[in-house]
């Protein structure tokens, strides 16, 4: 595996340099996003982020009473999917909304500047309370940047500089008073990172340096150390005897939610280890953990889960866990300018994300399992909601943050999606437009506008998918050459108004291969059985029919059932008999995996992984872990 990860970085190689300054990200208002993409996240703003009361997110907070819970990220997680969604929508009645709940969470702030559930005995020794304060801290931010309130970046400087009375040198270690080796207490890295830049305090990045130190004390998570080290994520630390306490050192999202942190970290003080530890920490989990539809972790945790995948497990795919998968890769992206990270980051997005919301919008799966049922999840702390259904939004917050990045005189085309972004170039000063018309991922040609308000040079960078064996440029209907799957491709040149690009993606059906079991792809979308299309036991075993290289021919599938997006049928040949006719090929059908047992009960049950009949030696399937 490790040549693997190894062949990904050297191909990027060249992109990498050309992002040497890290890329910024697209504010919200400047980008439309249409189709089934755009359509799914309106849904969710509008059925479930505007439907949650905030004012009842912010009751926790009005008493102190609590020891050992996680009430308080709520608030601060609902903060980072709503004011991201309202700036989106151009939602002023929300904005007005989200602007009380702030005034009210600022109320209950205790005159010390502790904002919080806990009592005054617990803070520090409860384990999720500084976890919580991380999520106030950057819900108030958030505000701060939507409105320009000082009120807001005021209170969130106090949380801070009473969590620095309680904590730090010469106090209590940071990292003994969380969960999980002290990664749920230090992961409040990152809004120190983020006060630090908006308040110009420096004793706030001195913080920064002190959590990080404290990473390197002993039974600390030592996450620059073990990642130098090349440890991958699921043996950092051995099995713990109690799963839900200090010693567990596998737990997925507060490990992420650090390394989150420390890539803030890196902008500030771009020491070299600092990237180094959060790419190669990013490449072990995409290369040991990230399954096929671009999630990971069982029972929250790490667990080598790449090679385990096709096993069932228990709470798999926390939602949590993909949404912070989808913001590492996102901010990898704009660090580094390597497109793998942006392969990953809409492998996640189409698959994993859209298959965590429920259908009509309105809810997120607590975990979403590779085969099986989806359902709600339990609801937490006494409240009507729970970690995941908090926390779902923010991942499609990345969708219209990262669907173009720009660099000083360049642009990057990351996600393909019928879209509109409206910019500018620092360079220059020139606005530009950029249109896709397209069907993707449902049809692989995109159609790219190109507008500058005036004739304008610069090189616009187009993401060539790594899965995309054959792809075709043209420019003003001139084919490129040089195109490699995995890259960018760069084009510099004078850019006119009415300029367009083609592109067409390789959109052959793709056979995956892992373990004696076979799933199918097409593009970054994954497809899974589904009983809705009543055509025989989906837990059969059975052999793809007439696989050539890794792939093979999709037709077209009949009696797609209510809410599925996409399905296609191909040919294969079961274990069993069907019909008293054994080992006779026939089309089986497929859905999307965001599509797959969306109905949340047994009517949907789905599986992505089939197991084959025979374990054929020199398999004509393509493995997904290798980059074409």
């Amino acid at each position: 595996m490790k040549h693997i990860v190894a062949g990904i970085v050297t191909v990027c190689l060249t992109a990498a340099l050309q992002a040497a300054k890290p890329l910024e990200m697209m504010p919200q208002e400047q980008v439309r996003i249409g189709g089934h993409l755009g359509s799914q996240m309106n849904s969710c703003y509008e059925h479930w982020v505007k439907r949650i009361d905030p004012q009842y997110l912010v009751e926790p907070f009005k008493t102190q009473t609590h020891t050992n819970d996680w009430q308080t990220e709520f608030w601060g997680k609902w903060m980072l999917g709503a004011v991201p969604g309202a700036r989106y929508a151009g939602d002023e009645a929300m904005k007005a909304r989200i602007a009380v709940s702030v005034k009210s969470l600022i109320a209950a702030q205790n005159p010390d500047g502790y904002i919080g559930n806990y009592t005054k005995e617990a803070r520090t020794g409860g384990p999720w309370d500084i976890w919580g304060r991380k999520y106030t801290m950057l819900g108030l931010m958030q505000y701060y940047d939507l409105s320009g309130d000082q009120t807001a970046l005021k209170a969130a400087v106090r949380v801070a500089d009473n969590l620095m009375t309680e904590v730090g040198p010469g106090k209590k270690d940071i990292f003994r008073v969380g969960a999980y080796h002290g990664m749920a207490s230090t992961s409040v890295l990152e809004p120190m990172v983020l006060l630090y830049n908006r308040t110009q305090d420096k004793k706030y990045l001195d913080f920064a340096n002190y959590i990080v130190s404290q990473w390197k004390e002993p039974e600390g998570a030592d996450l620059i150390g073990k990642a130098l080290a090349g440890i991958h994520v699921g043996d950092r630390f051995e099995h713990p005897k109690t799963w839900w306490t200090f010693e567990n050192g596998m737990k997925a999202y507060e490990m992420m939610s650090c390394y989150q942190g420390l890539t803030e970290l890196y902008r500030v003080d771009p020491q070299p280890d600092y990237l180094k530890a959060c790419r190669m920490t990013a490449d072990d989990i995409f290369a040991t953990e990230i399954n096929a539809v671009g999630s990971g972790s069982a029972c929250e945790c790490w667990y080598h889960g790449r090679a385990r995948q096709q096993i069932p497990t228990y709470h798999t795919m926390e939602t949590c866990v993909t949404m912070t998968w989808i913001k590492y890769c996102q901010t990898m992206l704009a660090l580094t300018g390597e497109a793998h990270y942006a392969d990953w980051l809409e492998l996640a997005i189409y698959n994993a994300l859209l298959g965590a919301l429920k259908a009509d919008g309105s809810y997120f799966a607590k975990y979403t399992p590779l085969e099986g049922v989806r359902f709600q999840g339990e609801d937490q702390c006494g409240m009507t909601i729970n970690c995941c259904a908090a926390n779902g939004p923010r991942g499609f917050v990345a969708v219209p943050e990262s669907i173009v990045m720009r660099g000083e005189d360049a642009l990057y085309i990351n996600l393909y999606a019928e879209s509109t972004v409206k910019t500018t170039l620092p360079a220059s000063s020139h606005k530009i437009t950029l249109t896709q018309k397209t069907a993707y991922p449902e049809a692989g040609t995109v159609a790219i506008t190109v507008a500058p308000d005036a004739a304008a040079e610069f090189t616009l960078n187009l993401r060539i998918p790594g899965w995309s064996s054959e792809t075709l440029i043209k420019v003003n209907g001139e084919a490129l050459s040089d195109i490699t799957p995995g890259t960018f491709k760069a084009v510099r040149r004078t850019w006119k108004a009415g300029d367009t690009i083609e592109a067409a993606f390789d959109f052959r059906g793709r056979v995956l291969a892992e373990n004696n079991h076979v799933a199918l792809m097409r593009g970054p979308i994954v497809f899974a059985r589904d009983v809705r299309f009543n055509d025989g036991n989906i837990d059969r075993a059975g052999d793809f029919v007439g696989v050539e290289n890794g792939y093979i021919a999709l037709k077209p599938a009949t009696g797609k059932p209510d809410s599925v997006w996409m399905a296609v049928a191909v040919d294969m040949v079961q274990g069993t008999t069907h019909e008293g006719e054994e080992g006779k090929a026939r089309p089986i059908q497929f859905c999307d995996f965001a599509s797959a047992g969306n109905t949340w009960d047994l009517s949907s049950y789905y599986r992505v992984w089939i197991r084959q009949v025979l374990n054929v030696t020199n398999s004509p399937y393509r493995s997904y872990n290798v980059t074409p």
